[in-house]
């Protein structure tokens, strides 16, 4: 896969051939808080599988996000290269999102930290529950 940051037409991408996320002047910072956010995570898992879903069919797979939450959030993943939006020239309005390719990369990696968490969550609150004991004696 080619360096995307040298072969962009922005000029500000020419000056990295590699990200660096412990610096705090490195974009790949703002990046990576857009796909690890608790709201772009669970964006990137539920389109993983290539559907096309629509926002209503989104905000309902992804319980307890509002409204604005998941626009700004479908935003920064779109503004980052990893979400498309299609809008469709109807009324009512008839706007659908999907993977590209890079997001597809992406999701499949946050995917694999999502399922870890899941297969491991028992394990994971016992922890932190034998933790809030000791705190509390």
């Amino acid at each position: 896969m080619g360096n995307n940051l040298q072969t962009s037409q922005n000029g500000m991408s020419r000056l990295f051939d590699k990200g660096d996320v412990f610096s705090d002047k490195c974009p790949s910072r703002d990046i990576l808080k857009h796909v690890t956010s608790r709201w772009g995570v669970l964006v990137l898992v539920a389109l993983k599988d290539g559907d096309t879903q629509r926002f209503s069919e989104l905000r309902r797979k992804i319980v307890g996000v509002s409204e604005k939450m998941l626009a700004q959030t479908l935003q920064a993943l779109e503004l980052d290269g990893f979400v498309l939006r299609t809008s469709y020239p109807v009324v009512p309005p008839h706007v659908e999102y999907s993977l590209t390719d890079l997001g597809l990369e992406v999701s499949v990696r946050v995917a694999s930290l999502a399922d870890w968490i899941e297969d491991n969550i028992t394990d994971i609150l016992a922890i932190q529950s034998q933790r809030n004991e000791e705190l509390a004696s």
